[in-house]
């Protein structure tokens, strides 16, 4: 009887362990099941477009004049620039500025007493640089063009260049980050849709470099374009978003 009862209780207690065996087993592979479907996410790029017109024009222009003595030169540069202001409160604009002047000999080849070639001073060459800044971005453009009307009054005004600039492109920055954001959920949402799956939360999320160009334009740099040749502009920016899902 004794011996019989042996088997039996080995066979029970193989029993138990195998039962044990089992349930970890399985207990593990929910745990491991579990951490595997949380790991599992979406990475998408969301992005944002703005049109905007700048709100800031500036203007840079400059006149020079030549007379054999610097004193000379000093009081047509003086009367010139008198000329140039007349000019510019005649179309509206006040806010406008001048660089200090620049100056430089003017020299020219002559026979020294020895009869050697030289370089003699034989005047002077003044030049004054022009800057207008304004609000006005439709009028200040054409100052590019009316100018040619000061050469009637023997002013030699050469404009250069136009900037136009959109002062408020920090604080769109910020807008439009937040809705490339909603955008890249938008885009991961639709994704886990279709698999079947529900969107968790957000894990992690990198700001791309804002490009602003040109109306239309889809060009991009490492470093951001700032364009500022145009008035009507293009804001892109981007988010690269990573969603857990369940």
């Amino acid at each position: 009887m004794e011996t019989t009862s042996r088997p039996h209780l080995f066979g029970v207690l193989a029993g138990l362990l195998l039962a044990s065996g089992i349930a970890f087993a399985a207990f593990n592979f929910t745990r491991t099941w579990t951490r595997l479907a949380e790991t599992q996410v979406i990475n998408v790029t969301g992005s944002a477009r703005k049109d905007v017109r700048s709100d800031l024009v500036v203007w840079r222009a400059s006149f020079a004049v030549e007379d054999a003595a610097l004193l000379g030169a000093h009081e047509k540069l003086a009367a010139d620039r008198t000329k140039v202001e007349r000019f510019l409160r005649s179309r509206g604009v006040t806010e406008f500025g001048f660089a200090p002047v620049q100056f430089r000999e003017i020299t020219a080849r002559a026979k020294d007493d020895d009869g050697e070639t030289v370089q003699r001073r034989v005047g002077f060459r003044l030049t004054q640089r022009l800057e207008v800044s304004s609000a006005n971005v439709d009028t200040v453009p054409r100052l590019g063009t009316e100018a040619s009307l000061l050469i009637e009054e023997g002013v030699a005004l050469v404009s250069d260049s136009l900037e136009f600039i959109y002062t408020k492109a920090g604080e769109a920055k910020v807008e439009m980050m937040a809705e490339a954001t909603r955008d890249a959920r938008l885009r991961a949402e639709q994704i886990a849709t279709q698999g079947r799956r529900a969107l968790h939360e957000l894990r992690a999320a990198r700001m791309g470099v804002v490009q602003i160009n040109p109306l239309h334009s889809a060009s991009t740099s490492w470093e951001g374009n700032n364009d500022r040749s145009s008035l009507e502009k293009t804001i892109t920016a981007t988010v690269a978003a990573t969603f857990s899902v369940r």
